[in-house]
């Protein structure tokens, strides 16, 4: 048998288990998409078919092959201050609490937001990076979780290195502020500065696992996450999104993206912004 024939019954069988495993829905249009990403893996692990490769990810030996398989299916586009109007109604709600906070006398700010699917982490450290200006100097106690179902994505956003066309969108003025130019070997490359990476932890999440009990956010970003799934896995994702949210805390999602049609909590703020 060819390795590359992907036939029907196997394209069934994989979109299932991806489905179980992380709530992608993966309709007969993605079928080249699926031959395409994993058979690479086939050529890698010297599976003969993707019907041995299918039998092999559903064993325990197969476990970490699993993870690999989730990996490649994943979609990781992303970029720095993707969808800036985001971005912008960010700082309006930073400074709206720090205002808050500096008319309550002795109170301390405390700001704590979820990157939901946080791929190689340009979300997350735009999150940073607009908190500090939002901030501008008010003391506060940022800390922002940064979680992605790719463990391959989350290495590469641990490290904060980039090529420096992932930053064409970004000012001189916060390019010189928050990035540190690379040279000889990482010439053509940035890395994010320190005080910026230290409000970040990142960790492996999957969306279809239940939240420990200290995930509660002042706001969570889950943008163009939720397009991949169906409306059911839709409304239990984002039942835990409420679930983890303070009283009065927003939730952005995609532009692409909308929660109407689903049964939820949230008020509609503007496109693609809601609160709890």
């Amino acid at each position: 048998m060819n390795t590359s024939e992907l036939s029907d019954i196997d394209f069934e069988r994989i979109s299932h288990l991806i489905y179980q495993q992380c709530g992608i829905n993966l309709h007969e249009g993605k079928k080249e998409l699926v031959k395409a990403r994993l058979g690479k893996r086939l050529r890698e692990g010297n599976f003969r078919s993707f019907s041995e490769y299918y039998k092999h990810v559903t064993t325990r030996e197969g476990t970490d092959e699993l993870i690999r398989m989730i990996d490649s299916i994943s979609t990781n586009l992303t970029y720095f201050f993707r969808e800036e109007s985001h971005f912008q109604r960010l700082q309006t709600i930073v400074q709206s609490l720090a205002a808050d906070s500096a008319k309550k006398r002795g109170s301390h700010l405390r700001l704590r937001i979820w990157s939901a699917g946080c791929s190689t982490g340009e979300e997350p450290y735009s999150l940073g990076i607009t908190i500090m200006e939002s901030l501008n100097g008010f003391p506060a106690d940022v800390k922002i979780l940064a979680t992605d179902i790719s463990t391959r994505v989350l290495e590469i956003a641990v490290n904060g290195v980039f090529p420096i066309e992932k930053t064409k969108n970004i000012s001189s003025g916060i390019l010189r502020k928050y990035f540190q130019r690379g040279c000889g070997q990482w010439e053509g490359y940035v890395r994010i500065k320190r005080e910026i990476r230290h409000l970040v932890e990142f960790s492996r999440f999957n969306l279809m696992e239940s939240p420990s009990s200290n995930f509660e956010f002042d706001v969570i970003f889950c943008r163009n996450v939720m397009i991949y799934f169906d409306k059911q896995t839709q409304e239990k994702v984002v039942r835990k999104f409420y679930n983890c949210l303070s009283k009065g805390g927003y939730l952005f999602i995609g532009h692409s993206e909308s929660l109407t049609g689903l049964d939820h909590g949230f008020k509609y703020i503007e496109p693609s912004v809601y609160r709890k």
